[in-house]
């Protein structure tokens, strides 16, 4: 998963953000430039946060943005990564509730989106990995990580 996102381009490498919603709108700047998705699906990815909270949260320090099934503007299914040094807060009630790893999700179908949600999950689950990518500030970084952690 790791090496697809660098081979597509859908990375990037953040300072920090004014306001979660300009991190969740810069996190998919790599699939809007590639036409996967609109400024119309950022907006309700947003939208749901918005609506439901931060369950966009999913661990301490990762979020995985995402809108609901056949949400308007979204034309292909990828995963989008950003790190940011400084964490993002999405409620500044409850501090598991920020983020500094952003995988943002784009699917056309339930299908495709579960499978996203499958293989995220999956290299989520290896918390050295997830330890490699909190401590990565470059490209450089992410691409030994991705050459460590993936066939």
């Amino acid at each position: 998963m790791l090496k697809q996102i660098i081979d597509n381009g859908y990375y990037s490498f953040e300072e920090g953000f004014d306001s979660w919603e300009d991190a969740v709108k810069a996190s998919y700047q790599p699939l809007l430039k590639k036409h996967i998705v609109e400024k119309c699906y950022i907006n309700a990815v947003i939208e749901c946060i918005k609506k439901y909270g931060p369950y966009i949260v999913i661990i301490p320090n990762v979020a995985m943005p995402h809108s609901t099934e056949g949400a308007l503007g979204c034309h292909g299914t990828a995963i989008a990564f950003m790190k940011v040094k400084k964490a993002v807060d999405f409620d500044p009630q409850d501090n598991d509730k920020k983020a500094m790893l952003f995988f943002s999700l784009a699917a056309t179908d339930h299908h495709e989106h579960l499978r996203n949600i499958q293989e995220l999950m999956e290299t989520l689950m290896n918390e050295e990995l997830l330890d490699a990518l909190m401590k990565a500030d470059t490209l450089e970084d992410f691409k030994k990580i991705a050459d460590k952690y993936e066939d």
